[in-house]
């Protein structure tokens, strides 16, 4: 049944979550909106985030850790009594967010692009209480990624975008990974859906320009590099903090910036 009172916000699966008040008592399941719930000032309000959570540092310390994002440990979660938990459809494990959606309003995102970003932003600010923070941050965030589509020097250049080994696996398109590097008028030579897998043997026959090799989820090491280096040039692979490229969070304000230290320097 609908509450014409409640704060009523469709997640990205197209839940309807109804809340009687703004969220009081939040558990995050997902680093990058952790990161967001910070930025908002929601320090009192957050009572549970995973390990992986590393931004802010200190809040690993401070806040219940209820697992990782993989292995949600749920009777940590009921203790804690969450009136709001923020999930993700690709970080969490769907059986666990379904036992969770039986007991508390749980807003799920899925984001595959800037403006998927911008309005799990804004909704979660709706929920929160902090509407005028997330339209703060969204107008940033897209001034500043508005500056970046202006640059042109990336413009036409070919990059593969490795965020696994053994098996090699790849960002490919349909995923947040290839919206940014849309957004730096890249050309992602990763052509198949979601995270294919390209071996490093197979670099030899493609024209590339970039091999980016992320620090996550897999930290690759001088030692990868080394190794990619056999195939191709190795003045073309270039290590990546891979939290600009993958968080859609208000790490996205600062984004555009790492990009073009990263490329344009």
């Amino acid at each position: 049944m609908i509450d014409d009172n409640a704060i009523q916000s469709n997640d990205m699966l197209g839940n309807l979550i109804q809340l009687r008040k703004p969220a009081q008592r939040i558990v995050s399941l997902v680093p990058s909106q952790t990161e967001l719930l910070f930025d908002l000032n929601l320090d009192k309000e957050v009572v549970g985030i995973t390990k992986f959570c590393i931004h802010p540092a200190l809040w690993l310390q401070e806040k219940k850790i209820v697992g990782g994002t993989k292995n949600i440990h749920l009777d940590a979660i009921r203790e804690l009594q969450p009136d709001l938990i923020i999930a993700n459809k690709e970080e969490n494990v769907a059986e666990a967010i379904l036992e969770l959606q039986k007991e508390f309003p749980v807003w799920i995102s899925d984001v595959n692009t800037i403006s998927e970003a911008l309005y799990m932003i804004g909704e979660i600010g709706r929920l929160c209480d902090r509407t005028t923070s997330a339209q703060y941050f969204m107008s940033e965030i897209r001034q500043n990624f508005e500056a970046l589509s202006n640059e042109s020097s990336l413009s036409g250049k070919k990059a593969v975008y490795y965020i696994w080994k053994n098996p090699w696996l790849t960002a490919g398109h349909h995923t947040f990974i290839h919206s940014m590097m849309e957004a730096c008028r890249l050309q992602n030579e990763s052509k198949e859906m979601r995270y294919p897998e390209v071996s490093p043997a197979s670099l030899k026959n493609l024209d590339v320009d970039y091999i980016f090799l992320s620090s996550e989820p897999y930290p690759f090491k001088e030692e990868d590099k080394e190794y990619l280096s056999q195939f191709i040039d190795k003045n073309k692979i270039i290590f990546v903090d891979g939290t600009y490229f993958s968080w859609y969070g208000t790490r996205l304000i600062n984004a555009p910036s790492y990009f073009k230290s990263l490329i344009f320097s």
